[in-house]
């Protein structure tokens, strides 16, 4: 991995997106409970497994593209992906989630990390010289 200058948070932020993912991977319910979608036990059914097994799927690959990006430029598009991933998932969660405490739930946990992986992009801003 390539020394990025500021690239500590956000390889933070990717680190953690990944080992929460892949807690999802191993057990759907940890992201289907939340949701309001797994069973009266407990458990996620299968299909909601597979979209939940998905969803983190897609998230391994933005949190390595984070923690492993080679440059400046490459990691704030991993930032860009990352954050693009959350406002969709906030939209979605927040607009077809049938309960509204559940969305109001997803929402706030979507756009919080979302937000904290755009903030995690201002320690790469260029330093201008004066």
């Amino acid at each position: 991995m390539a020394r990025v200058p500021g690239a500590i948070p956000a390889r933070v932020l990717g680190v953690v997106t990944i080992g929460y993912s892949v807690a999802v991977l191993a057990r759907p319910e940890v992201l289907a409970g939340p949701l309001g979608f797994a069973d009266a036990s407990g458990d996620a059914p299968q299909d909601v497994a597979v979209l939940c097994r998905a969803i983190s799927g897609r998230d391994v690959v933005s949190g390595a593209a984070m923690a492993l990006a080679p440059s400046r430029s490459t990691l704030l598009l991993a930032i860009g992906v990352r954050v693009g991933c959350d406002v969709v998932d906030a939209v979605l969660f927040g607009s077809l989630l049938p309960d509204p405490e559940t969305r109001t739930k997803a929402v706030l946990v979507a756009s919080g990390f979302g937000a904290l992986c755009a903030l995690s992009a201002l320690p790469l801003r260029r330093r201008r010289v004066a």
